[in-house]
């Protein structure tokens, strides 16, 4: 057995990442809007095990956009309980901010879903600002679409091609 098929068995009998199956995938999914946790590995391990492209497509898509609008409702609560706990932030910093969600809103939240980290803080902030949930929710959840669509289908075509397996 050659050493690349000696890693790809370690990841595809590893427990942690195979064990839970879909279900750990979704919370992989899930937890990962609100902690900066990489989808990607159990994403490939899965398919690296066989489990089809369309349910890991499925349930991380699906997983994904549930942790977005909590992150949303997160920013939201905690602006909340920022306010009683704190002093009112300056009329001047709200209106920068409700003017740069305004403006530029749908296309930050569309992109930043793609970019780790960043695309966890972005949702939290849109619910402190109060960002229109309708578009908020219509833009994260297309971006985080095509994120996961990009991910499944690119990790499923390398997994095809480079190690030899079909998902």
């Amino acid at each position: 057995m050659s050493q690349m098929q000696e890693i790809i068995d370690l990841i595809v009998h590893n427990p942690i990442f195979v064990k839970y199956g879909l279900i750990g995938l979704f919370l992989n999914g899930f937890l990962s809007s609100i902690i900066p946790i990489p989808t990607e590995l159990t994403t490939s391990a899965l398919l690296l095990a066989g489990h089809s492209k369309e349910s890991v497509f499925i349930v991380l898509t699906i997983s994904s956009i549930m942790g977005g609008l909590l992150a949303y409702y997160i920013g939201a609560g905690g602006n909340k309980l920022f306010s009683k706990l704190h002093k009112k932030p300056s009329e001047r910093h709200q209106d920068q901010g409700h003017k740069l969600l305004a403006k530029y809103g749908w296309i930050v939240i569309f992109f930043c879903s793609w970019i780790p980290v960043l695309g966890d803080v972005i949702p939290i902030a849109a619910g402190a600002k109060r960002y229109d949930f309708k578009k908020f929710a219509i833009s994260m959840a297309a971006g985080k679409t095509v994120k996961v669509f990009a991910i499944v289908y690119i990790l499923g075509i390398i997994t095809a091609r480079v190690f030899g397996y079909v998902s």
